[in-house]
């Protein structure tokens, strides 16, 4: 039952290893006329491994990280890294937060004090939460499974013993994006009675829709997804057939070679995020390193990468969800799920277009994201 605070110091030998790495490149070469359409674009990452190199500065991110309140317990068997910073507030609501892939906990760093403290930015401090930010098993700073299985509904119910048995919550509520949503949707599901509500901000590829073949009473909206999805997994979908395929293949390149695993991550980054093609509008280059070097230090990329297999082979069905869910959509975000469709699988009672950001929305555009999590769950703190 115990649980033990946490602090991130990555030995010298690790990172002495990664300069020595970046000082020893072997570069492929790139078509003169080609850009990103064929992948990372060789001009950019060389770029960025050249500031990881000569400015990056690995402590002093790790200083602020500790910054946050983390710690580590063991759930049945696995080591699970999580955040657990207390709301500033009269009667903070105690709050899951789910990662994806290729991001980490840091993706919700910029969010953590808007949640936890409102006041401080403007806000009510009535709206404050006890903010929980595990880390994924398999990712970053929590250890990785030693068997199969570990798949989204695996995930879910080692949050719900977290947030129960290891932090003594009887209720709270839970919200994610990309493998976080999938988790929390499954939390939902087989523990309503834990759940306060869920936010989303998206909800997954929507396999059933892909495979109507006659789209006669289909909402507008549903037939454009059922037409476009297949092609965005053509143009676009590469990482995940290898990844829910043969994880392990890939996983010896990117964890041999940092600039492999930047290069991987990086171009989800772009695609994904409301960047217009340009990252640094939605990114600074030490944001993108210290989650690219999340993965290397822990070296977690293979494993983070095996949920993928699972999910697609080991996932068990999800049936509707009763609890009162609210999703908030980004235009920069990918595959955006119809409202019908939907509706017809959760309990909606929120549903917002933010005007801005991506994929990675908490580090895209915190604050649209912290106010519609405090707007949604306003209505429950009565």
């Amino acid at each position: 039952m115990s649980i033990e605070q946490f602090h991130i110091h990555v030995a010298d030998e690790v990172l002495e290893d990664l300069k020595y790495r970046l000082n020893h490149i072997r570069w492929p070469e790139q078509l003169e006329d080609s850009n990103w359409e064929r992948g990372t674009e060789q001009e950019y990452l060389q770029s960025l491994v050249s500031y990881w190199r000569d400015q990056y500065d690995w402590r002093a991110q790790e200083s602020e990280l500790n910054h946050f309140s983390q710690f580590h317990c063991t759930i049945d068997g696995v080591d699970v890294h999580f955040v657990h910073e207390r709301g500033k507030g009269p009667n903070p609501i105690p709050l899951l937060l789910t990662h994806g892939w290729p991001d980490s906990y840091l993706r919700y760093k910029k969010i953590i004090p808007l949640l936890t403290d409102p006041a401080r930015y403007g806000g009510n401090p009535e709206d404050s939460f006890d903010v929980i930010v595990p880390s994924v098993p398999g990712f970053g700073f929590s250890s990785h499974p030693k068997h199969s299985g570990v798949n989204n509904a695996y995930v879910s119910e080692l949050w719900a013993k977290l947030m129960t048995d290891k932090l003594g919550y009887s209720k709270f509520a839970a919200a994610g994006g990309d493998i976080g949503s999938g988790v929390t949707r499954y939390l939902a599901f087989n523990h309503p009675e834990l759940l306060i509500g869920i936010h989303l901000t998206d909800i997954g590829i929507i396999r059933d829709l892909m495979t109507i073949q006659d789209t006669a009473g289909l909402s507008e909206e549903e037939v454009l997804y059922v037409k476009n999805t297949p092609k965005w997994i053509a143009d676009e979908g590469a990482y995940m057939s290898i990844q829910s395929s043969k994880p392990q293949t890939i996983a010896f390149g990117l964890s041999d070679s940092p600039v492999g695993l930047a290069a991987w991550i990086i171009e989800k980054f772009r695609a994904w995020s409301d960047c217009n093609g340009d990252l640094r509008q939605s990114f600074t280059q030490d944001e993108l390193l210290t989650n690219i070097m999340i993965y290397w230090v822990t070296n977690t990329v293979w494993s983070s990468a095996q949920i993928y297999y699972e999910n697609t082979h080991s996932l068990p069905p999800l049936g509707y969800i009763e609890v009162p869910t609210g999703i908030a959509l980004l235009p920069g975000d990918v595959l955006l799920p119809p409202k019908d469709w939907a509706a017809r699988k959760l309990n909606i009672t929120r549903w917002t277009a933010l005007a801005r950001g991506g994929h990675f929305t908490a580090m895209e555009e915190p604050e649209l994201l912290a106010d519609d999590i405090r707007e949604f769950y306003r209505t429950f703190r009565a």
